[in-house]
């Protein structure tokens, strides 16, 4: 695979759509006949329920991988969107980062694992959890670029440039590939002048970093999850599905000019 295509989804607050953005970019680009693995590092592993993995099927996860040294192939699992699969988390993966962190390597511990075992794939997201952990470093480690979701919300900018500050720490310190492949923003109400504002705001900010395609809110991508389906399975005529499509293709537009 292009080594440029290996994602973490990452933002250190919580409730700003990182999983939700995670299932359904990860389906969306599957869905343009890409394959595609989506590794959940979140311990709540609501990456895996929200594609229909549920926890007592989860033998072998994420966990395994880093404190075990299992196989990476060995608990990948697919899903029924065709083209895209899962190496799912489980609740014990909240215990590893103590287990990991006087290991040698200890960052390294996730790109050191994947290695070979994503030449399989066209792209690699990794769903980061929301917090800037040992997790979320080793994540940064293996991955070669970031997307950031930030909802459109009055405290949307707050804790950004803190994140960014961490994306270049690693980048200067384990990962001199790394690069920011752009802000997105989430959760946009057309009906309320506080989401255009946030939008505008952010644009002000950051310019050519935010995606030009931005997530409404909609109801449908809210469903999606408690049917163990992305919202262009469960409703791919909705607004929310035609977004992460958008958004699919705007990220191969994006990668293939980097190229």
């Amino acid at each position: 695979m292009n080594p440029d295509r290996i994602i973490a989804i990452v933002n250190q607050k919580g409730g700003v759509g990182k999983t939700t953005t995670s299932i359904n970019l990860a389906a969306a680009l599957a869905n343009k006949g890409l394959r595609v693995l989506l590794i959940d590092m979140d311990p709540q592993g609501n990456a895996s329920t929200g594609l229909g993995i549920p926890r007592r099927q989860r033998e072998n996860t994420i966990y395994n991988v880093l404190t075990e040294d299992l196989p990476v192939d060995d608990a990948i699992a697919p899903t029924e969107v065709e083209n895209l699969s899962i190496l799912p988390s489980h609740v014990d993966l909240s215990a590893a980062e103590m287990e990991i962190g006087l290991t040698e390597g200890r960052t390294r511990i996730l790109r050191d694992a994947i290695g070979e075992a994503t030449s399989q794939f066209d792209y690699v997201m990794i769903d980061c959890p929301p917090s800037l952990n040992l997790l979320t470093i080793n994540a940064l480690s293996a991955a070669r670029s970031v997307i950031v979701p930030l909802q459109c919300e009055f405290f949307a900018l707050e804790g950004l440039s803190q994140l960014l500050q961490t994306v270049e720490m690693a980048k200067t310190s384990i990962n001199p590939a790394l690069a920011i492949d752009g802000v997105m923003l989430t959760m946009f109400d057309a009906r309320n002048r506080l989401s255009a504002q946030v939008a505008e705001d952010v644009r002000k900010h950051l310019g050519r970093a935010v995606f030009e395609t931005i997530i409404p809110r909609n109801v449908r991508i809210a469903e999606a999850p408690s049917f163990g389906q992305p919202v262009i399975k469960y409703a791919p005529n909705s607004k929310g599905s035609k977004a992460y499509l958008a958004l699919a293709d705007e990220l191969i537009k994006k990668h293939r000019n980097r190229n």
